[in-house]
């Protein structure tokens, strides 16, 4: 036996059937949230072009990219993202486009993370949005309502979207003079909440005490909207001011949505500042220490693939929703097989009629497809969940069990779809 046969590569994970009915039931519910909003699904391919996500604009670090070659020898990448190939889509494929366009999608990435960071998949699916064309505080507000909603809507309940802003960053570091190499520095400190090593960073360099101090104070920034009042009063530099003046309004119509018991605060976030140009966000939930989501606005992607569009998005990552709504203990009314229909060679015709028209009124019928005893069929209803067995006795009559009850009655055939007609108008 080949040695892998029997193992998967790490990163990557089986779903098995209640897990996997629990995903898509999720994600279902996620989909109808983006729908209802007036989101259109689009479908990347699986595998792209590297330079796809080569651009001076991208999020992913090209070490984590899945590659290969085409029989040209072309260098191709599974898709490390979704957001990236839908920016190439709108910039190719619409030609004409009246603002603001909004996409959704729901599929899987691939990227190569070490296990040992939070503990990551290597292959996750993600869900998410695209709002292209605008530039507003309503379009970055909407992005987050609707990550609210989605989150709301999967039966997570204790969560918190952190929202930041990274020109309010950019703003500071401009004021402050520091190279490229130094604010990178910066950003990673700030990035991991060390304020004592972003105190002795820039004890080294010369600039306006309060500048240091608002610096220095960053990873701390976060809490009310009072967090903006505060830092306000100090900053003096226009682009900060009004990355802070456009974090208000943002803040002011979450509140117009009711949604102010779900957001937060956070100046300290300060992720990618190449990738992202505005409004940042991050979902965190108790029982998790990495988000459940992240998005913001990101204005110079699409323009890498020829047309200058604005943009804000968001992407929810299922696979951690789904630990969190575990940790979480929610519940899920998962579908199950109502019946088991039972037959012998001469009333399989009638068997298979019945099947097909109990499954038209919206029930789950399976078939038991071999001739097995009627104890065997109650043990593997019992295991599987299933609450009645028909057995096709003849044309005519049919004789139903209930697996819980142990009741055994005998019926005709238009009795026993009469009664499926009227548990599915009970359901609706």
């Amino acid at each position: 036996m080949l040695k892998w046969k029997l193992h998967t590569p790490e990163g990557v994970q089986d779903i098995l059937q209640k897990e996997c009915a629990v995903k898509r039931e999720i994600e279902n519910k996620i989909a109808y949230i983006f729908q209802s909003y007036g989101y259109y699904e689009v479908q990347p391919p699986t595998f792209e072009f590297y330079d796809v996500f080569a651009g001076e604009s991208g999020l992913i670090e090209q070490e984590t990219m899945f590659k290969f070659f085409d029989h040209q020898g072309r260098i191709l990448v599974l898709r490390p993202d979704i957001t990236t190939p839908i920016a190439r889509i709108v910039a190719t494929k619409y030609q004409q486009i009246v603002p603001p366009m909004r996409l959704c999608y729901i599929g899987n990435a691939y990227r190569y993370d070490e296990p040992y960071q939070g503990a990551k998949l290597r292959e996750f699916t993600q869900a998410g949005i695209e709002l292209i064309g605008l530039n507003s505080s309503e379009a970055d507000a909407e992005v987050i309502a609707v990550t609210i909603h989605a989150l709301l809507a999967s039966g997570l309940k204790d969560f918190k979207i952190d929202i930041g802003q990274v020109a309010f960053f950019k703003g500071l570091m401009e004021q402050s003079g520091l190279d490229e190499e130094v604010i990178e520095k910066v950003r990673v400190l700030i990035d991991s909440k060390n304020s004592v090593g972003i105190k002795e960073l820039l004890e080294k360099y010369e600039m306006d005490s309060s500048l240091k101090e608002t610096i220095v104070n960053l990873p701390s920034l976060f809490g009310g909207i009072d967090v903006i009042d505060k830092v306000e009063k100090t900053t003096v530099n226009d682009v900060s001011r009004e990355a802070l003046l456009h974090l208000k309004e943002v803040y002011g119509v979450l509140l117009d949505y009711g949604l102010e018991d779900y957001i937060s605060i956070d100046l300290g976030m300060v992720q990618s500042i190449n990738y992202y140009t505005g409004i940042i966000f991050k979902g965190f939930t108790h029982g998790l220490g990495f988000p459940i989501c992240a998005g913001g606005r990101y204005d110079n992607l699409i323009s890498e693939f020829g047309k200058n569009l604005s943009a804000t998005g968001v992407a929810i990552g299922v696979n951690r929703l789904l630990s969190a709504l575990e940790s979480q203990k929610a519940e899920f009314t998962m579908w199950h097989v109502d019946s088991l229909i039972h037959y012998d060679e001469k009333g399989r015709k009638v068997a298979f009629q019945i099947a097909d028209e109990l499954r038209r009124q919206g029930l789950m019928i399976a078939t038991t497809l071999g001739n097995k005893s009627m104890s065997e069929m109650i043990e593997y209803a019992k295991m599987n969940h299933i609450d009645g067995i028909i057995t096709v006795v003849d044309q005519e009559n049919i004789e139903l069990y209930n697996v819980v009850t142990g009741e055994k009655i005998t019926t005709t055939i238009s009795n026993l779809l009469h009664k499926g007609r009227s548990e599915m108008e009970e359901k609706e």
